[in-house]
């Protein structure tokens, strides 16, 4: 029987996309930079997403993913923009200005309260990740919160699970289950951990590795069928 929820935060209840493509807009704003368009956007998110999956495989530090992304970013685009510190500090505040709901998100994680132990786990700044769930109100829903920046370890690291583990009590393979929509982060995470994993696949992907997946949903209030 499932009796604690681990809640991957960006992509899984938050729409980190619409997040993001708020953040890059209002930071081009600020720094007077022009118009960032969708095209734009589009590739900076495919570089956002190759660093990350760097940090996962611990190929890069987040100081370099946070600062090298935006390099790259601006290069491809022919900006001439050297301010990159700053602009990643404002782009930090600007992910939590606005709050993105995925379908049933919140809803969700509103009834299951008092039925099961939710925590969020979520890669990321403090100041991102905790602005967020402030503007959400998830930061009152859930009975704990763990962000990597606090902890000192990324998902999929075990020492990040290690952390959880042994703040909420000790993982019960059949007790725990994280749920996220990273492959690489979320799924390998919980695979490392040894407790039970469910895929948030809304978009149907394929999956291409031989992670050990327990159950995949394409709506996150699909999960009341699991537990």
């Amino acid at each position: 029987m499932i009796k604690t929820l681990l809640w991957d935060i960006d992509g899984t209840l938050l729409d980190f996309c619409k997040a993001e493509a708020y953040g890059i807009r209002k930071c081009f704003e600020i720094f007077n930079l022009g118009e960032c368009t969708d095209e734009m956007l589009e590739r900076y998110s495919k570089i956002n997403r190759k660093y990350w999956e760097g940090l996962e495989r611990n190929e890069l530090t987040k100081s370099e993913v946070l600062h090298d992304r935006f390099v790259e970013f601006f290069g491809t685009e022919g900006i001439n923009f050297d301010r990159i510190n700053d602009f990643n500090d404002e782009y930090q505040i600007r992910l939590g200005d606005k709050v993105f709901f995925c379908e049933n998100g919140l809803e969700t994680v509103t009834a299951l309260k008092g039925n099961v132990r939710q925590f969020a786990v979520t890669n990321g700044t403090i100041v991102a990740q905790k602005r967020k769930l402030a503007q959400s109100g998830l930061d009152k829903i859930f009975d704990g919160i763990f962000i990597s920046d606090e902890i000192g370890f990324e998902k999929p690291s075990v020492d990040f699970f290690d952390a959880v583990q042994k703040e909420i009590g000790k993982f019960t393979p059949d007790e725990v289950m994280i749920i996220g929509d990273s492959l690489t982060s979320d799924i390998r995470g919980g695979n490392n951990a040894g407790i039970l994993c469910c895929w948030y696949n809304p978009m149907n992907y394929e999956n291409k590795t031989s992670l050990k997946i327990d159950y995949e949903i394409k709506n996150v209030a699909e999960i009341f069928n699991i537990i």
